[in-house]
């Protein structure tokens, strides 16, 4: 049984997808929450190419977490300042109203401001200036409209972070970085050689990964700021699944120097030797750590592939047992749920459990879910996914309510990564 486990998790590694180089990821929203919240987003005042482009972004960005319906705001020109007529605006339908203007500096930056109003209430719920340039107009944006999820959500926004990604062409294999609704790629690193498990620091200022370039799986840290990279598993077989710990300062990762595929932990600069954290006569792999500092991973110690944890001095302890196939675990960032791929009826579908009930929750009705990845709110977990023969990304809300799907128009795309929130 190990072995075939261990040929399905390679297989899921090595399955990086084909795309063009620097297309751009497309979201397709295909659900929504059940109480969208109507909101007016109209044209900031000012620099009309400049609002037209903020206004755009943060209209796209609510709309696209399923959780606002946009209400016609065909006016424009109406800055931060201007009179509200909230009953007007009440009864147009819309519970909130965000207002605003771009101008131009005499150094030849904008700056962004704008407010949000409550029409229910009749009152301010705050307002933001962000200073920007002419290539960060969507930046601006995306900081609005976390600013508006924020307020009217209670949770923080995301649209500001970013997500990484590998995809595969014309025989090389690239490292993307993107903004989180797909747009903006840059490419980090492009190897002849497979890029598998990226997974972003605590920080957001790295990114640890496998790379076989050395003609051998080999785990890497690489700075995205320097494009610095620093080898931090290199032992003797597979070096394999880094996972970072909660402070930054190391990492989990998988090893097989010893036998089988085991659990180790490492420096994040690459000093030191690796220290065993646990002990099996299988295979234990795919280590994530919680923010308490428990690690969950997938083990075949029992005989199938299953969740287990590794609480802070503890024991291990197994954490999944509906089904024989539960793998690739992913502790939330609240810590409050555990999202994880589960073979159902020879589907392999995402599924999320209540860490405090034990209760389990199937999202998906798709057949070779892989890769999942929290967002730093615990609101969406991103996954790689197949649908129609092609590999695409898709977001899913914790709720199983919303979903989108990011697909780029000329291949396949795998290996995502959500990042943390920005500093």
């Amino acid at each position: 049984m190990s072995r075939i486990v261990h040929r399905l998790f390679l297989f899921a590694a090595l399955f990086a997808a084909a795309a063009l180089a620097q297309a751009q990821l497309v979201v397709d929203v295909t659900g929504a929450g059940a109480n969208r919240i109507p909101v007016a987003i109209p044209d900031l005042a000012g620099d009309s190419v400049a609002a037209r482009v903020i206004a755009g972004t943060v209209r796209a960005d609510l709309e696209r977490s399923g959780l606002f319906k946009m209400v016609d705001a065909s006016e424009t020109g109406l800055d931060e300042n201007a009179p509200i007529d909230y009953a007007d605006w009440k009864g147009r339908g819309a519970d909130a109203i965000a207002a605003g203007s771009v101008k131009r500096a005499a150094d030849g930056r904008l700056e962004a401001r704008f407010r949000l109003y409550d029409t229910n209430k009749a009152e301010s719920l705050g307002g933001a200036a962000y200073i920007t340039g002419n290539e960060q107009l969507r930046t601006a944006g995306h900081r609005i409209a976390d600013f508006i999820y924020e307020k009217l959500t209670g949770e923080k926004g995301v649209f500001s972070t970013r997500i990484a990604y590998v995809v595969k062409s014309r025989g090389q294999f690239l490292l993307q970085i993107a903004d989180a609704d797909g747009q903006n790629p840059a490419t980090a690193l492009t190897s002849a050689e497979p890029i598998i498990s990226p997974v972003w620091s605590p920080d957001g200022s790295r990114l640890a990964y496998v790379s076989f370039e050395k003609k051998k799986p080999i785990v890497y840290v690489h700075s995205l700021a320097s494009g610095r990279r620093t080898v931090v598993a290199n032992q003797k077989g597979s070096n394999s699944a880094p996972a970072w710990s909660p402070d930054g300062g190391k990492l989990a990762v998988v090893l097989s120097k010893d036998g089988n595929s085991q659990i180790y932990l490492v420096n994040a600069d690459g000093s030191g030797a690796p220290q065993r954290l646990a002990t099996s006569p299988g295979i234990d792999t795919e280590p994530r750590f919680a923010p308490d500092g428990s690690l969950y991973f997938t083990s075949d110690r029992g005989g199938s592939p299953q969740i287990y944890r590794l609480p802070p001095g503890g024991s291990v302890q197994r954490v999944s047992f509906e089904g024989n196939y539960n793998v690739s675990p992913r502790p939330s960032p609240d810590g409050q749920t555990l999202a994880f791929i589960s073979r159902r009826d020879g589907r392999f579908q995402l599924a999320v459990m209540d860490l405090a009930s034990r209760q389990t929750q199937v999202l998906t009705d798709s057949n070779k879910d892989e890769s999942p990845s929290f967002a730093p709110n615990s609101r969406m977990i991103l996954i790689a996914t197949e649908i129609g023969g092609r590999g695409v990304l898709s977001a899913v809300s914790s709720d199983g309510r919303i979903k989108q799907r990011l697909s780029v128009a000329a291949g396949d795309v795998r290996e995502p990564a959500w990042g943390p929130f920005l500093k």
